[in-house]
């Protein structure tokens, strides 16, 4: 469906985005009651307090009586290889401002209906994990995802537009959900995605010049940080004794997962390599996308790239990849794979370690 925007602050008040219709599918999970309610005085157990200790209310938290112009940069723009462009420069101002605003949005959409995901596949695994530990912990994560997709309802409704979700984004979060066992739910959420969201936010929060941006990303990192925890905390000792055959089917489904995240460098250079979202970006800016990719080549050729700057995180390479690695989903056969796709695994867990547990340092 198509959906028309309104906003006061741009003289174009025309904007569309192409949304994804609803779905409704069904999921094979088995439901695991279980009778036992000990708490084993585990890692969990102690997630599951820090979960309870550090719940937050955003409507005491955060100010949301702070002015958002989306059309200012709310990222420091030396952290974007598209405002370093000399083609960027080229645009007029209301090109650039228009630009600005709709990339903004396009990533702040992203992190919102990742969230909506995060609470379907914690409540999954809520209802399929078969330890009662884990069960109220996951139960407090489902907490935590309805809280984070909340909050960013309310910052997209500053920057006045939603775009369309991600396709890889939505494939692995699809994929996840349709999956048949807690294990596959907890490493396409757990593993993969809150790796690359807590990434995400993490650089977000280095760089936003918005201060209720800022202290709201950080109290979802401070939440995200546990989730990916618990995914080699509960993980890590039921893979290591999992019959093979079926450890090289959760290391075949990471891969699998991980294949639809990942971009090849240099990739997104053409129409055809980069998501609708972003063309659409590109429309509702007036920039003809031809000449924005062409641009993308001439600053590349020029040293102009994507660098991370100090204090920022690389997803796959620091914490995704990191993760798979600590809980033994890189099998001989799994690496093989890994090479012949050209995705490089890197298992340095310090990155990793630094940003777990509810206190993330980077």
């Amino acid at each position: 469906m198509n959906t028309a925007v309104q906003d006061s602050g741009t003289k174009d008040n025309d904007w569309k985005v192409t949304m994804n219709p609803d779905e409704v599918y069904r999921n094979p999970m088995s439901i695991a009651w279980t009778f036992k309610y000990v708490m084993p005085g585990d890692k969990v157990e102690d997630l599951y307090k820090r979960a309870k200790q550090n719940q937050w209310d955003s409507d005491e938290y955060l100010p949301w009586d702070t002015e958002v112009d989306p059309s200012k940069p709310l990222l420091t723009t030396g952290s974007s290889m598209y405002h370093r462009m000399p083609f960027f420069q080229k645009l007029s101002q209301t090109q650039r401002e228009a630009f600005t605003a709709h990339s903004t949005a396009q990533l702040m959409s992203q992190f919102l209906h990742g969230e909506q995901g995060a609470v379907m596949t914690a409540a999954c695994v809520t209802h399929s994990v078969p330890d009662i530990n884990a069960k109220l912990y996951a139960a407090t994560q489902t907490m935590d995802e309805a809280r984070h997709v909340e909050v960013f309802a309310k910052y997209c409704e500053k920057v006045a537009i939603v775009y369309p979700m991600a396709k890889g984004l939505k494939g692995v979060i699809d994929a996840t959900l349709k999956s048949d066992r807690f294990e596959k739910v907890m490493i396409g959420m757990n593993m993969i995605v809150e790796s690359m969201a807590l990434g995400s936010f993490n650089n977000v929060y280095r760089t936003t010049q918005c201060e209720l941006l800022k202290k709201l990303m950080f109290g979802v990192m401070r939440d995200e940080s546990r989730h990916v925890t618990f995914g080699h905390t509960y993980l890590g000792p039921l893979f290591a004794k999992m019959h093979p055959d079926d450890l090289e089917d959760c290391a075949e489904f990471a891969f699998q997962a991980v294949s639809m995240m990942w971009r090849r460098p240099g990739a997104a250079t053409t129409t055809d390599s980069v998501d609708k979202g972003f063309l659409e970006v590109l429309e509702n800016s007036n920039i003809d996308p031809a000449d924005f990719f062409k641009g993308m080549k001439e600053a590349a050729e020029q040293g102009i790239t994507q660098e991370l700057p100090p204090g920022q995180i690389h997803s796959l390479n620091d914490l995704m990849m990191p993760a798979l690695a600590r809980v033994g989903l890189f099998t001989p056969t799994i690496r093989k794979k890994y090479d012949e796709a050209g995705i490089t695994i890197f298992e340095d867990q310090r990155v990793l370690e630094a940003m777990e547990g509810g206190n993330p340092v980077a």
